[in-house]
């Protein structure tokens, strides 16, 4: 199969695989008000199934990293697919609370696999010059993901319940049969794997954790892990409570509040695609920076917004800035040599989403004492911290200009 063939079929089964990955982590939001009505939970332990979800996350960074750099980013993207849509649809079943706290622990070591094997199959099939765009498409993904879980939760709950919502995660299943039967697998993992063969060449050297702490990696993975952690604290916190805030605190239906969420959405997908083109321009690193940045303003401004109409319109503005997961993918993949993308990059973004577990859970116990609002306007404050980390982390434009697609890596 030739290279563009290949590059256009990762492309179009990593935007696939991303919007159900987004969809089934979202779903739960979504559910949150009628799954605490039928159990009669509080809202921290409701905030608890989202931890326990973002634990799962964090510890399938290192899992799944591990074995696409071992033994391919294509069994690791279909393991991912599989799991987590079985594991979300069994909670239609379940009938108590602790059920679905652990369902939703196993379902999140599939989730978080994702994010880095697709960041790896980006690196690995596109030109640097086209690699920011192509990342930033497939990333922008996400809030796709967020507005059909907004539309079915809109649609489904109200009709059938929240337990009916939970078995559209099956839909993930129809991206492993095409990824399965046409997405091919990386030709530079096969190059770094058939590099580390050993003996007779029957058994290949495997990939450790450990090395991106060694060879100089070891700053960039721990800047790059903490810039994650405070960026996505920021995110998931109020991402996990704004569905409950827009109902409880701002009066809408749950149809209406479907509605907001949609056209939220929108304004994110435009964010992450537009924020592609504006890192191919002025960096990665740079665009990373504007974004978190911008997040933290407009989260802090929507916040503060308390007409129905106008924070229909700020939605969009507030998402547009929401861009740095899309810009992650692609920056976090040139910080490392291929040997070790997956599993350097996933680190940095999974572990990081690990730490944000516990945003949820402390924002639903900020928000029973003082209120929603408040506690998501707390969360400006990491996005600003995020930002100023960001700036001390190395440019990688030059190197990956220099270096091809299969061997691309950064200025140490």
């Amino acid at each position: 199969m030739n290279k563009d063939t290949t590059k256009w079929r990762v492309l179009g089964g990593g935007f696939a695989a991303y919007t159900f990955d987004a969809m089934d982590l979202v779903l739960l939001a979504m559910a949150f008000q009628p799954i605490m009505n039928d159990l009669g939970l509080t809202r921290s332990e409701a905030g608890l199934l989202a931890t326990a979800t973002l634990i799962g996350v964090g510890i399938s960074s290192i899992v799944m990293g591990w074995y696409s750099d071992n033994y391919g980013r294509r069994k690791a993207m279909l393991w991912s697919l599989i799991s987590f849509s079985l594991l979300t649809m069994v909670i239609a079943f379940a009938s108590t609370w602790t059920e679905i706290l652990i369902l939703r622990f196993l379902a999140g070591l599939g989730l978080g696999g994702l994010w880095g094997v697709i960041a790896a199959y980006i690196a690995e099939t596109w030109p640097a010059a086209q690699r920011g765009r192509a990342a930033a498409f497939v990333m922008s993904s996400f809030p796709v993901g967020v507005g059909l879980a907004s539309f079915f939760a809109g649609k489904i709950i109200p009709l059938w319940g929240w337990r009916a919502l939970f078995l559209t995660a099956g839909v993930a299943l129809i991206v492993a049969v095409y990824v399965y039967f046409f997405v091919p697998e990386s030709e530079a993992w096969k190059q770094q794997r058939d590099a580390r063969m050993r003996g007779e060449g029957t058994k290949a050297e495997k990939v450790s954790v450990k090395e991106i702490f060694t060879g100089g990696m070891a700053r960039n993975t721990i800047l790059a892990t903490l810039v994650s952690a405070f960026a996505l604290t920021a995110y998931w916190g109020p991402t996990t409570w704004l569905p409950t805030y827009l109902v409880k605190e701002r009066g809408l239906s749950v149809a209406d509040m479907g509605m907001f969420m949609t056209i939220l959405s929108v304004g994110m997908f435009l964010g992450y695609n537009a924020f592609g083109w504006i890192a191919d321009f002025i960096g990665k690193r740079n665009a990373l920076v504007l974004s978190l940045a911008g997040s933290a303003v407009m989260l802090a401004v929507y916040a503060l917004t308390e007409n129905p109409a106008t924070l229909l319109w700020m939605g969009p503005a507030y998402a547009f800035f929401m861009a740095f997961v899309g810009l992650m993918g692609s920056y976090y993949g040139e910080l490392f040599p291929t040997r070790v993308r997956t599993t350097g990059s996933g680190f940095c973004f999974n572990v990081g989403r690990g730490v944000s577990a516990f945003a949820p859970f402390i924002l639903g116990g900020i928000a029973t004492a003082y209120s929603l609002q408040t506690a998501i306007l707390i969360c400006a404050v990491p996005f600003l911290l995020s930002a100023i980390l960001t700036a001390f982390l190395p440019s990688t434009e030059v190197r990956a200009a220099q270096a091809t697609p299969a061997a691309a890596a950064p200025r140490s």
